[in-house]
């Protein structure tokens, strides 16, 4: 199924209906700021364990998860005052950031350090999708192998995944970078990935 949303103004009816898609159980493809992603409701123990066979991903790597703003992030993970500060001048934006996961995040989503990895794209169907579930996205890449062809828009994603997820929502092109991957589990930031995002700020 292909959901077309515009980028710009995304329909609020489109939103809703993926988003209870989500609820029921789904796992969508969508675009973020750093490509197509992969994703389900955090919640939902059954969608998470279908995304890990799609990926082919060992259970011991949990995937990112993303909020629809630094405020929803908070609840998710502890943030000390110097990540939030280096979080809201960032944030949204293409950086996935490593915190230490509370008690709300799902066992699946959590590694044995209890760390998460917490994503606030700046993408307007993204943000729009996360706000209307009220409640975390977990998201993967939809490509398939690094040295694989880009997945740059819908139809790159129907060639490889139509068949193994419920519907792709098209928004457009959007050419692949991966976010910069950057640990504020102490005050002294460390950047584990270099990637779309100025890692500058963090060294």
């Amino acid at each position: 199924m292909l959901i077309n949303i515009n980028p710009d103004n995304p329909q609020q009816n489109l939103i809703d209906r993926s988003a209870q898609m989500l609820r029921d159980g789904a796992v969508l493809c969508y675009p973020t700021d750093t490509g197509y992603g992969i994703g389900c409701d955090i919640f939902n123990q059954k969608a998470i364990k279908r995304i890990y066979q799609i990926k082919k991903r060992p259970k011991h790597k949990p995937f990112s998860f993303m909020c629809s703003s630094l405020k929803e992030a908070s609840l998710y993970a502890g943030i000390s005052n110097t990540a939030y500060r280096l979080m809201r001048k960032n944030l949204p934006g293409p950086y996935t950031f490593v915190l230490q996961g509370t008690k709300i995040v799902p066992k699946l989503m959590v590694t044995k350090q209890k760390t998460v990895g917490i994503r606030v794209p700046s993408n307007n169907i993204c943000l729009a999708l996360i706000k209307t579930l009220g409640q975390p996205i977990l998201n993967t890449s939809a490509l398939v192998n690094k040295d694989d062809p880009p997945i740059v828009d819908a139809y790159d994603v129907q060639d490889h995944w139509e068949k193994l997820i419920d519907a792709i929502i098209d928004g457009g092109p959007v050419y692949p970078n991966p976010s910069s991957v950057i640990s504020l589990l102490n005050d002294c930031p460390e950047v584990l990935r270099h990637g779309k995002g100025d890692v500058s700020q963090f060294i």
